[in-house]
């Protein structure tokens, strides 16, 4: 997920962690970095301006500690894309692996941990420009807005990361001009997404509410037997919903089909197998998964996660 992220726009690679913060304190927010050990030149980031947004991706390379009392003015979005990171706040205590994101709230005191192979990708979203995308209340007045302290797995709202992805896209290949041409629908699409997929003192509940019983059931079934051929009269089983309600449902929650859905989990799942060092060669795990055209297979991996399979295995190491 996210894994050429912004890789023509590197400030720091190769760098201590140290240069690495005085950059993020610049451009992205204040904060106080405590290292647990000798610090190593095996820091990046890259950053990049866009629509109002600040885009960065950024990996210390060290296992340290990110303080910070408050972020002003501003909202984070933060997705683990690598490694893990330990949230704390008070005596409570969240991890957040690969895959998962949380919304920081402005004015919100940080404690993070990262471990020493953790890598975000981080998205500074100013307090105006996200109330620019909220209705107002029954009395005209903005009505306050706050995410909870909660983790959402993206691998189960794939259309989030598709629309950054495809920003992402945009960033490496288009000029300035073309840039500027589909910045404004594409920050838009955006604020509106991550106001509907994070829970928070007002959801976005006419374009896609939180997931039904039934289609949660679906989910949860599809997760448990990745390696599992599943059609949708199974998932009607699971459901009991008709076949055409399914297609509606995937379409309401998730805006793409359940078979794509279901292709989607298991490519990610797969990857995150690469990654871990759980298969010995691409052709078994991508077997083991039900892919059985491996042509057709690298093909699909490539779109959604922009490399090869065998160039996954090989950077995992």
């Amino acid at each position: 997920m996210f894994q050429h992220t912004l890789t023509a726009n590197t400030v720091f690679a190769g760098a201590f962690p140290e240069e690495v913060s005085g950059f993020v304190n610049d451009h992205i927010g204040q904060h106080r970095l405590e290292l647990s050990g000798r610090s190593r030149a095996a820091s990046s980031l890259s950053f990049r301006e866009f629509a109002g947004f600040g885009l960065s991706r950024i990996s210390y390379g060290n296992q340290v500690r990110v303080k910070s009392p408050e972020l002003e003015a501003i909202y984070h979005f933060q997705v683990v894309t690598r490694g893990e990171c330990l949230w704390r706040q008070g005596a409570e205590s969240l991890r957040l692996r690969a895959g998962e994101a949380m919304m920081v709230n402005p004015y919100e005191a940080i404690d993070l941990e990262y471990s020493p192979d953790c890598e975000k990708l981080i998205i500074k979203v100013p307090e105006e420009v996200l109330c620019s995308a909220r209705p107002m209340n029954r009395v005209g007045q903005a009505e306050a807005l706050r995410f909870e302290r909660r983790p959402v797995n993206l691998h189960q709202c794939p259309a989030l990361p598709s629309i950054l992805n495809a920003v992402f896209s945009e960033l490496e290949e288009g000029g300035d001009d073309d840039i500027r041409s589909v910045s404004v629908p594409y920050r838009d699409i955006i604020l509106n997404k991550l106001l509907t997929v994070f829970p928070s003192t007002w959801t976005v509940t006419d374009e896609q509410p939180r997931l039904s019983p039934a289609v949660a059931r679906m989910v949860h079934y599809i997760d448990q037997n990745l390696k599992q051929a599943i059609d949708v009269e199974e998932l009607s089983a699971v459901s009991n919903m008709s076949v055409r309600s399914i297609y509606n449902a995937f379409s309401k929650s998730f805006s793409v089909t359940p078979k794509c859905y279901i292709k989607q989990r298991k490519l990610q799942q797969l990857r995150t197998d690469l990654q871990t060092g759980r298969c010995r060669n691409v052709t078994e795990v991508a077997l083991d998964y039900g892919f059985v055209h491996l042509g057709r297979f690298s093909s699909d991996y490539r779109k959604l996660f922009g490399e090869l399979p065998s160039e996954t295995l090989r950077m995992a190491g």
